[in-house]
């Protein structure tokens, strides 16, 4: 159990809002030893301190865009009580991270990301693969907007006869025509 303090889950919440289904940070389980958790709960005084209004205006100085979350309790079947911060994938273009915050290890203008390439962690992306999801999604996301607010989109005979425009031009630049 703990109390809401948006910089212990800054970065956190900033690494899920960059992964493909967002993510759940569970208030209420303790770790006692590597990969062994136990249920404890989440106390009432704690759980008052999760108000979504407050953590969107609070988590709002770190993230660029604006990160979409939702704030939930739950009970397991033993009636223990706990708390669950849901983070929503990014809509658009990937959240970066607005200030530095050294003690939270924060850096502006990092892009975080639920590391894969070692132990599970909230970290800076580090790999050609990760940035490489990230911005395929990015991609994928802005092509479904432009869809939807009626942008024609190329097809492929439109890409051949762009990229065959680009050639001639650059080699009109350069002489060779």
């Amino acid at each position: 159990s703990c109390p809401w303090n948006v910089r212990s889950f800054t970065k956190d919440i900033l690494a899920m809002s960059n992964i493909l289904d967002g993510g759940k940070i569970i208030i209420g389980v303790a770790e006692r030893q590597k990969g062994t958790f136990e249920r404890v709960g989440i106390t009432p005084e704690h759980k008052k301190t999760y108000q979504v209004d407050v953590m969107r205006d609070q988590l709002a100085k770190y993230a660029d865009p604006f990160v979409e979350l939702s704030v939930y309790s739950a009970k397991d079947i033993n009636g223990i009580d706990f708390c669950v911060i849901k983070v929503d994938p990014f809509k658009e273009v990937p959240v970066i991270c607005r200030v530095p915050d050294q003690k939270e290890g924060l850096i502006a203008g990092g892009i975080y990301y639920r590391n894969r390439n070692k132990k599970v962690e909230s970290a800076l992306v580090s790999n050609s693969y990760d940035m490489r999801d990230i911005i395929e999604r990015a991609m994928l996301k802005m092509r479904d907007r432009a869809k939807q607010i009626g942008y024609k989109l190329p097809t492929s005979k439109d890409s051949e006869l762009i990229s065959k425009g680009i050639e001639d031009r650059l080699r009109k630049e350069r002489g060779d025509l």
